[in-house]
């Protein structure tokens, strides 16, 4: 397993299981895998947060599991109340560790959904507003967490899957990114209150960008 100290890249995501659980997991999202895309195309996760909106849209075209996990984890609720737990000013911020919501502060980084995701590495750059999957040091590990990325961070290109891009809200990205911390963790996280999963506007349509 992989800790926040041991890579460059803030997309770590240190996830355990057991071996008993394993076949079930792989099964899961090999299931999520065989799901017809059509619904999931031309979609926008509004995220509303406790500092505020950030509206991404998503690529099913480049990276189609993602945007599929995701989708079907913020339509169950999954990310309600989850924390921004690491934040890395002038880098980026992550969430998505459902270990934030209740758990103890020393667990936030290490929760995951039950799913698996292999990568879907492409060729979009890791530009400002990017937002990408986070995983642990198996490039098919990517779970629940996700990053969004405040500055150009092109070290991570073709290593950590690229699925959305915030079309709304990177003043409140700024806002989470600089706020007040301990080491990488915020001293009071932003919190997803909800996330709301609409159609995209006509400017929000159309393929992901080179």
């Amino acid at each position: 397993m992989t800790s926040a100290s041991e890579t460059p890249a803030a997309a770590t995501e240190t996830t355990s299981t057991t071996a008993g659980t394993t076949d079930t997991m792989a099964t899961t999202a090999t299931q999520a895998q065989e799901t017809s895309m059509p619904q999931y195309e031309n979609k926008v996760a509004e995220l509303h947060t406790t500092a505020g909106e950030i509206h991404i849209r998503c690529f099913p075209d480049v990276a189609p599991n993602h945007v599929r996990n995701f989708l079907d984890l913020a339509q169950k609720g999954f990310y309600d109340n989850t924390k921004f737990h690491r934040i890395i000013e002038g880098f980026m911020i992550q969430g998505g560790d459902p270990n934030t919501v209740s758990g103890d502060p020393y667990t936030w980084g290490t929760g995951g959904s039950p799913n698996r995701i292999k990568a879907e590495f492409n060729s979009i750059p890791h530009r400002r507003g990017i937002v990408s999957m986070a995983r642990s040091n198996d490039p098919n590990s990517a779970s629940s967490q996700f990053f969004i990325v405040v500055a150009d961070s092109n070290f991570l290109d073709n290593n950590y899957t690229v699925f959305g891009q915030v079309t709304k809200g990177m003043d409140v990205a700024d806002k989470i990114v600089t706020a007040p911390k301990r080491g990488e963790r915020p001293a009071e996280p932003v919190a997803i209150t909800k996330i709301v999963i609409r159609d995209a506007k006509d400017d929000e349509k159309g393929p992901a960008p080179k």
